[in-house]
């Protein structure tokens, strides 16, 4: 019997209460169609109600991509866990999700996506739940937030802090999912999928597995349909034994606002002199000084904001593949990409399934990390994953977690203060006007990464902003190298209102980080 039905008919065998898992990351891999037909048959019929949504990394986006925001209905969904979810600037109107999430309307939580990987392979082989040490004493930790985002999820606690063979860990039980929603490129008329046009493969395989071994239905959103026995068995990624249904999207975005580039899918390998390099100026500069704790040979983690250019700081001064470049959506190698089409890479050395990726990274196997922070408090805690007053504006924790727990370097980069009108010349980088407010407080309001149990770790942590390279140390944050052009006790101790101090041994950043021209660095 042929598994090629409509959108419709696929989200019609989704019962009421169902727990249903949506492989995704923003744009990427997000299928789109089949959500926008659950959305649709809700509104129809007022069923499926009461759905419990999987989601390990965020499904749509604010562009065009609804991905999660077509279901984001009352009486439909009950209870989001999210890895991330659609964020954007303020410029833009807030997410349907956010808005239940906000106002208390749904259970919202918050998980860092290796752990929401990890709960699929738990369940999927019958295991007594996630036992962990990722997210100790960070907004995971149930002595905190216990990743709970609003009243109603506080009120349902899904992590417990529980002891085990004489140490501390976080124990996530079982949730086990009814229905797959995953996407593909071609499926065979035996459900095989192969993703020859994905930037990623996701964790599709894994959440199909937890799915199948549970007595669920899989549905499979693909662009095309071939006959059985064509695709090359190498090719196949989820075997067809796993897929129930297939629904064909021709015009399913590769991510966001991409079509399609095949150069994101590994088809094609791009000249180097055809990325574009770090636009001059301040973020450039931070960027520029991140680089500097790199060496060739290297295996490095990126993640979004400001540190996402420091591939393209590599790539101006001819080293363009010095370092190797391992994101979490599963890209080995090449050229991790920026805006719109961040979490793809293109000239990829290869492609891992994320769960395995996270698994790299949840055990540390990289050289440093290179992260951007939001905010920082005196006890070196970062916070990345919540903003009370515009709670879109970031995604959540994503890998943060993950990346961070066990990261023998992390080097967080970001703004000093926000808002601060700041003069950037060959010379310095003088502040001309005071930010808004400083990004080094006194409390985070989300503790995403923690100092405290960095330092007993022993890991090594930078923050470096536009005035200063900050070192955590026992007594806080030390500012350890200044800018030039930066008055120390003016623009870095009065402005963070004497939480960070200077060291009397400070010393000046190289001023070839100020040039337009490259430094001539070498890694």
């Amino acid at each position: 019997m042929s598994k090629l039905v409509s959108a419709a008919e696929a989200v019609a065998r989704i019962p009421d209460g169902a727990v249903v898992t949506v492989s995704s990351s923003s744009a990427l891999g997000c299928p789109d169609l089949v959500l926008a037909a659950l959305g649709k048959r809700f509104d129809d019929e007022g069923h499926p109600r009461g759905l419990t949504m999987l989601h390990p990394i965020a499904a749509g986006d604010m562009y065009g991509v609804k991905g999660i925001d077509h279901i984001a209905r009352d009486g439909l969904i009950s209870r989001v866990l999210a890895g991330s979810y659609p964020s954007g600037p303020s410029s833009l109107p807030m997410p349907e999700i956010w808005k239940m999430i906000v106002e208390d309307r749904i259970e919202a939580y918050n998980v860092p996506s290796g752990i929401m990987f990890d709960m699929h392979r738990e369940a999927a082989a019958r295991r007594p739940g996630v036992l962990t040490r990722i997210g100790l004493d960070t907004f995971v930790d149930p002595r905190r937030e216990g990743c709970a985002m609003n009243a109603k999820a506080a009120a349902r606690p899904i992590v417990a802090r529980v002891e085990f063979a004489g140490e501390t860990w976080l124990h996530f039980p079982n949730i086990v999912p009814d229905v797959c929603i995953l996407r593909a490129t071609t499926a065979d008329e035996r459900g095989n999928l192969t993703y020859e046009h994905e930037g990623a493969y996701l964790g599709g395989l894994e959440q199909a597995i937890a799915v199948r071994n549970h007595g669920g239905v899989v549905i499979a959103q693909v662009q095309r349909m071939t006959a059985a026995g064509s695709l090359r068995p190498h090719d196949v990624r989820v075997p067809g034994h796993l897929v129930d249904l297939v629904v064909i999207d021709p015009d399913q975005k590769q991510t966001c606002e991409t079509p399609y580039d095949p150069a994101i899918s590994g088809q094609i390998m791009r000249p180097w002199s055809s990325f574009k390099l770090a636009e001059h100026g301040v973020e450039k500069v931070i960027a520029r000084r991140a680089a500097f704790e790199l060496k060739r040979g290297m295996t490095a983690n990126l993640g979004f904001g400001i540190s996402a250019q420091v591939p393209r700081i590599l790539l101006e001064e001819g080293h363009p593949d010095a370092v190797t470049w391992a994101i979490e959506q599963g890209a080995v190698g090449g050229m991790p990409l920026t805006d719109f089409a961040f979490g793809c890479a293109s000239n990829a050395d290869g492609f891992v399934p994320s769960p395995q990726q996270f698994i790299y990274f949840q055990g540390g196997g990289f050289d440093v990390s290179f992260l951007s922070f939001l905010e920082v408090d005196v006890e070196g805690n970062v916070n990345v994953s919540k903003l009370g007053k515009k709670p879109y504006l970031t995604a959540g924790c994503g890998g943060f977690v993950d990346i961070t727990a066990q990261a023998r370097k992390i080097v967080f980069s970001g703004w000093f203060e926000a808002g601060a009108e700041v003069q950037l010349t060959a010379e310095g980088i003088r502040v001309t006007k005071p930010g808004k407010f400083t990004k080094m407080v006194e409390k985070v309001e989300h503790v995403t990464f923690s100092g405290q149990r960095a330092r007993l770790q022993g890991q090594d942590v930078l923050y470096v902003t536009e005035r200063c390279v900050m070192q955590l140390t026992g007594d806080g944050l030390v500012a350890t190298e200044i800018m030039p052009g930066i008055e120390p006790e003016r623009d870095i101790v009065n402005a963070s209102q004497g939480r960070v101090r200077v060291a009397p041994d400070a010393v000046t950043i190289d001023r070839r980080l100020l040039s337009e021209a490259p430094m001539g660095w070498t890694p």
